[in-house]
């Protein structure tokens, strides 16, 4: 590890720099925020492809905004891909639904 104030190399252990003296920034991990890729791309494929590549772009913003430091935007696109999700999951079970009604029609009709 490097001092953050003189540049000079250090032990990472340490707490103040043995060259200038300066006390050791130390910064926390970054927050663990959920991508929903895994769930995007099954929405995607088994239920709704529109609203599915809608959560796949969100969910893919996720981890880059992360890594540039954009903690509340990648909050919000985890909380957009999270939403677009559950919009393709239902539309699939609206249409599911809409299939199996119009089949049970369709059977009482020529039965």
């Amino acid at each position: 590890m490097y001092c953050t104030n003189c540049g000079h190399q250090r032990a990472d252990a340490d707490l103040t720099c043995t060259q200038c003296g300066a006390r050791v920034r130390t910064f926390p991990p970054p927050p663990v925020i959920p991508n929903y890729l895994v769930q995007s791309i099954l929405v995607t494929l088994c239920c709704c492809l529109p609203a599915g590549i809608v959560a796949i772009v969100f969910s893919a913003q996720v981890n880059s905004k992360l890594a540039a430091g954009d903690v509340a935007g990648a909050k919000a696109a985890s909380q957009n891909a999270k939403t677009w999700a559950w919009v393709a999951f239902g539309v699939g079970v609206a249409i599911a639904l809409v299939k199996v009604v119009l089949v049970a029609i369709a059977a009482m009709h020529n039965g």
